[in-house]
């Protein structure tokens, strides 16, 4: 079957994007500088499909792309297999041309669990896929497998114009720019200066690209959007918590400004007061029915972790000296009476305009420095702290009080040989010798930690429903320190109510998921379980981020429209369309119609 030259089918494509309102072209080309000479060169080498006129490559030649914006926890991954699962449809029907299917991400996790994906989808369908890693191509392709379609995977940051031990070239798997490439999480680095980005673009320039994340900012990725079901959309459809961003900031930990020891102390202790209160609606929680929830953390997430005065180093040597029980009490005192000031105003939930934060003031304000002992500490009683460490593992730390027999944080760093040599000398350190990992394990049931710290490295990879206080220590307002926000965020905010139903209580309720007794017993303690507190060093930075999702959405174009009754049909039937499904009811338009005569009704 012959098809329409590439060239022609991009100029036409851009042309349906401008009849639909695209008016930023120019925005979105490609400006060539010769000063970037690796991706200078690199383009220079594929001029005859991206030509360039006046320094720039027109974004016609890039147009053959679309992106997916779903917030963390929304299943990308799933619409991927279900994209894949058209696409080879599309091909055996000769709909479309019959090119290659490349997975690339950026983390082996994210592989093991593609490859968890595609298990259960082979489970349930004839048509199977059959996974193989990218450097496979050549035997792949003299021996094609007789039953299913490959799909070849590999790490998005291995993917380069050189060959190494695992970095492989890309031009030995080219195939002349005939692949379908789908990126999940894959755009790091998608500024237009990111030579992985063009490499994407070249082995899919006479195919397609489709790109899912959580977080784009590049407008090439934004314009191209086909589906968007970001966190804006997300927390609004009632799937993840309300997120409330706090006016208290976390400034006292910025060097440049002069803080005493006390206001340190206090930011700490307003984390652990919010941790505490809801914890105590957890335990009331527990009471009613045990496998309800999720067990609430806080999370603190810092921008230094190693050098001698370390965000971190810092948040934790107030964590030690609350845990000793050395806290003036009108420090605790103001700690929560800031917080009570503050929500008792009931501030409205990001993105949700019609909802308030509303509190147990009365239970707020009874909250003691026993009570953080009790639900952070994991104690009954004041004491020093201990170190454990796995020898199996050199990059996380687990702390206990020596009054308790359970830890209650977690460090997870890079290394964590920095920290036993000058951070934690003089602690006693408890050398474990099993294979169980504090932070693998956090999201089961047995897990006693309540607090983890940690930078940007460990974020990625985790997913977890049990964040409720989030802190962010001087995290910046870089294009990476916003990408970080926003995945640490939607990180935060998945909720699960009930095993398997991934929304709010009272989204369950409404659609009949759970009875009218359970809804009457949880509805008054649900709020605080069903919120993300957030703190952070400037919070003007945060709102910032978080809001940027609203205004993507406000440029969307509204069309407004009016109806009007046909004179004509008075007195005349009304034939209402009914439909039934074909075998191919999302590729292609022929869903067929069945009329019956319905009366027009009011």
């Amino acid at each position: 079957m012959k098809w329409t030259a590439n060239k022609d089918r991009k100029a036409r494509f851009l042309e349906w994007y401008k009849d639909n309102g695209l008016d930023q072209e120019d925005d979105l080309d490609i400006k060539l500088d010769k000063r970037k000479r690796n991706i200078y060169k690199l383009l220079m080498e594929y001029s005859d499909d991206f030509p360039q006129e006046n320094g720039k490559i027109s974004y016609e030649h890039f147009i053959n792309r679309m992106c997916f914006w779903m917030a963390t926890g929304s299943g990308k991954s799933l619409v991927i297999i279900k994209l894949i699962q058209i696409l080879i449809q599309l091909i055996e029907r000769g709909e479309i041309p019959p090119y290659d299917i490349l997975i690339l991400t950026h983390r082996d996790d994210l592989i093991e669990q593609l490859k968890n994906h595609v298990r259960e989808f082979n489970g349930a369908n004839e048509n199977q896929i059959i996974l193989k890693e990218l450097k496979e191509y050549p035997e792949v392709k003299r021996e094609p497998s007789l039953f299913g379609t490959t799909v070849f995977y590999y790490r998005s940051d291995n993917l380069s114009d050189e060959q190494k031990e695992k970095i492989i070239d890309f031009k030995n798997y080219d195939n002349e720019g005939r692949w379908y490439v789908f990126l999940d999480e894959a755009h790091k680095g998608d500024r237009e200066d990111s030579k992985r980005q063009h490499i994407y673009s070249i082995m899919s320039r006479n195919g397609f690209l489709f790109n899912s994340s959580a977080t784009f900012v590049d407008p090439r990725d934004i314009v191209t959007c086909a589906y968007e079901f970001n966190l804006s959309s997300f927390v609004n459809a009632g799937y993840g918590k309300h997120i409330s961003i706090l006016k208290q900031e976390i400034r006292a930990f910025r060097d440049e400004e002069d803080y005493s020891r006390e206001e340190k102390q206090k930011i700490v202790l307003k984390s652990l007061i919010l941790l505490t209160y809801v914890k105590k609606f957890y335990e009331d929680i527990k009471n009613i029915r045990a496998d309800l929830y999720h067990k609430p953390l806080l999370l603190t997430l810092v921008n230094s972790v190693n050098t001698e005065d370390a965000d971190l180093k810092l948040f934790f040597r107030e964590l030690k000296k609350i845990g000793q029980g050395a806290v003036d009490e009108e420090v605790f005192r103001k700690a929560i009476d800031d917080l009570v000031t503050e929500l008792k105003e009931e501030p409205h939930f990001m993105f949700e305009e019609d909802r308030t934060i509303k509190i147990d003031e009365a239970e707020l304000k009874n909250i003691k420095k026993d009570d953080i002992l009790n639900y952070v500490y994991n104690s009954s009683a004041n004491g020093e702290i201990e170190v454990l460490v796995r020898q199996s593992d050199r990059k996380e730390l687990a702390f206990k009080l020596k009054t308790s027999d359970r830890p209650f944080a977690l460090i997870k760093i890079g290394d964590i040989s920095g920290w036993l040599k000058e951070e934690l000398a003089g602690y006693e350190v408890q050398e474990r010798f099993e294979d169980e990992s504090y932070f693998e394990n956090l999201n089961k049931e047995e897990s006693e930690i309540n607090i983890l710290m940690g930078s940007r490295s460990f974020y990625e990879g985790w997913d977890s429903n049990r964040p409720n206080v989030i802190n962010f220590i001087n995290i910046g307002m870089g294009e990476d320190a916003k990408k970080f926000i926003l995945q640490s965020v939607g990180r935060g905010v998945r909720i699960q109510p009930i095993k398997n139903k991934r929304k709010r209580l009272l989204q369950l309720y409404n659609a009949g998921e759970i009875d009218k007794d359970l809804f009457d017993l949880l509805k008054d303690k649900a709020l605080p379980m069903e919120t993300l507190f957030i703190f952070g060093t400037n919070r003007d930075a945060l709102v910032t981020v978080i809001q940027e999702l609203k205004k993507e959405k406000s440029k969307e174009s509204v069309t407004e429209l009016s109806l009007s009754k046909n004179p004509d049909i008075e007195g005349y039937p009304l034939f209402v369309p009914t439909y039934r499904l074909t075998l191919y009811p999302i590729l292609r338009a022929e869903t067929e119609l069945q009329f019956e005569d319905k009366r027009e009704r009011p």
